[in-house]
């Protein structure tokens, strides 16, 4: 079978038979086969970065290990964990089953933390703290500071599992000297005179679907992804409602705290930091569809 044909005929059944999500949007039958067609030949690549190259000859030893892997995706296995890639604000991760595969609308709390650094960065000259916690596979830890490098970065995991797989990003891009990623629940491992009104900016990303919804999720969700990423408790804000109250103890006066928050929950949980004595200035982040997707929310 030629190149030419062996795509046509795994493209068709793409087209045919694989379910894709609205979370996912860089995922098409195009760029999950040239993804796969990649990763077959041994160069993995996310699906944004494969989809902007043309496909090469097929080894024919490859052909029925690309072929598996389409059967595989077909199947309902995310495309990051066949590939063990993903693209998150431009920067070409690791991926895995150890850690929630970073999504676009998390890009949208990731592109609004950069633009908080860089407005930081217009009035003071020293190096940026920041402490990202629920780091997952340590997307925003590491994108911001390949994009934003006068960082001196922390992150944190309450799993093991997710945190390897942060060391392995920071490997990956060779940030070894400026990322400290640890492990534990939310702030504590940063519970410490160091870190004490020291941080510029907190980010996180927490679990924030309630546990009931849990069981509703796609199966490629909550089939292969860690429950410990997503279920964010009774009523989704569990772990919102204790960073709220945690983190001005860490923030600088003028810092921000920026976290993402589930489809609906953008109003009640703006009502809670403007209750908050702590916080001043809050900004929120829209998606495209007019639904609050981050909070941002400044120290007094």
């Amino acid at each position: 079978m030629s190149k030419n044909e062996l795509w046509n005929h795994l493209l068709a059944k793409l087209q045919l038979k694989l379910s894709l999500l609205p979370d996912k949007p860089e995922e098409t039958p195009e760029s999950t086969l040239k993804a796969l067609w990649f990763s077959a030949i041994g160069n993995p690549l996310s699906s944004e970065a494969a989809s902007q190259k043309e496909i090469i000859d097929l080894p024919l030893a490859m052909e029925p290990v690309l072929k598996n892997l389409v059967e595989q995706r077909i199947a309902g296995i995310p495309l990051a964990h066949l590939t063990k890639r993903q693209q998150f604000m431009g920067v070409e991760l690791l991926a895995g089953p150890e850690a929630l595969v970073p999504r676009k609308e998390t890009e949208l709390l990731g592109w609004a933390a950069l633009e908080l650094l860089s407005t930081s960065k217009a009035s003071n000259g020293n190096p940026l703290t920041l402490v990202d916690v629920c780091t997952g596979a340590g997307n925003l830890a590491v994108a911001l500071t390949v994009l934003f490098p006068d960082l001196i970065t922390f992150a944190a995991d309450l799993s093991e599992e997710a945190v390897a797989l942060a060391k392995k990003n920071v490997d990956f891009h060779r940030l070894n000297d400026k990322i400290d990623v640890r492990c534990g629940d939310l702030l504590v491992p940063f519970d410490s005179e160091e870190f004490y009104g020291n941080v510029d900016l907190l980010l996180c990303n927490p679990p924030y679907i309630s546990s009931a919804k849990v069981q509703t999720m796609p199966e490629e969700i909550s089939g292969y992804e860690p429950r410990l990423a997503f279920d964010g408790g009774p009523f989704g804000i569990k772990i919102l409602n204790r960073l709220i109250k945690e983190a001005p103890k860490f923030l600088k006066s003028g810092g921000w705290l920026a976290f993402e928050v589930g489809m609906g929950q953008g109003g009640a949980v703006r009502k809670r930091l403007e209750l908050n004595p702590g916080y001043g200035e809050i900004q929120t982040v829209e998606d495209a569809e007019g639904n609050i997707r981050s909070l941002l929310a400044r120290k007094n």
